[in-house]
């Protein structure tokens, strides 16, 4: 059995904007996601993790990269373009609420109905171009390790896709667990690398937040 820990990158300041940031936007982790990182990697101190994946945009790999100095043992990193967050078009770097008023329907089907979302409209990725790029990923990765555990670091929208995806979520029905937070952990487990079950959704109980803020989750 591959037991892969998914990892949405720590908080970033167009996070906390609540502007678009896909695959050709970045930003800078904030000052406190360092600490949320390190907190990430207390609750990963027993876990025998065999080698670590992420996307090579800038917020994804310095979150990778932070986590393993806090882990302290060697660890292989694997850079992957694969990765990457969806490409959302004209959306990049909008604020919500602009790309509500430009594009109302997009926005709505983005978040709430994938199978009636139109990338054309935005020029964007669609939702069956992320799911087989970052599917099929993953599933190498589980050839790779059949017994062993792996840890991906990616992006919010597209990690939402695809694990519900492999898990056999139809494409109207992706967006009913709800969004993934900053610096949280999904957990997969599988077989045979092609099925795939939920161990755990969206976990961030070991960054001990009182409050929730909703610019954390996507």
């Amino acid at each position: 059995m591959t037991k892969v820990y998914l990892i949405r990158h720590g908080k970033t300041q167009w996070n906390l904007e609540s502007r678009y940031q896909g695959a050709n936007g970045d930003s800078p982790l904030l000052d406190q996601s360092y600490k949320e990182i390190e907190l990430l990697a207390e609750s990963l101190k027993n876990v025998p993790i065999n080698h670590v994946y992420a996307s090579p945009l800038k917020r994804a790999r310095v979150t990778a990269m932070t986590l393993l100095q806090h882990l302290n043992r060697p660890v292989p990193l694997t850079i992957d373009s694969r990765l990457k967050e969806f490409n959302l078009g004209k959306m990049e770097g909008m604020h919500f609420d602009a790309v509500a008023e430009k594009w109302p329907d997009v926005l709505k089907n983005f978040r709430h109905h994938p199978d009636k979302y139109d990338s054309s409209i935005v020029e964007s990725e669609s939702f069956a171009q992320v799911i087989n790029r970052m599917g099929a990923a993953i599933k190498e990765f589980c050839r790779n390790d059949p017994h062993g555990t792996i840890l991906i670091v990616s992006h919010g929208a597209a990690l939402n896709a695809s694990i519900n995806a492999l898990v056999g979520t139809p494409l109207a029905h992706l967006k009913d667990r709800g969004g993934l937070s900053n610096t949280s952990t999904t957990i997969l487990t599988t077989d045979d690398a092609e099925h795939f079950e939920l161990e755990k959704w969206n976990d961030t109980s070991y960054l001990h937040k009182a409050n929730v803020d909703p610019t954390d989750t996507i």
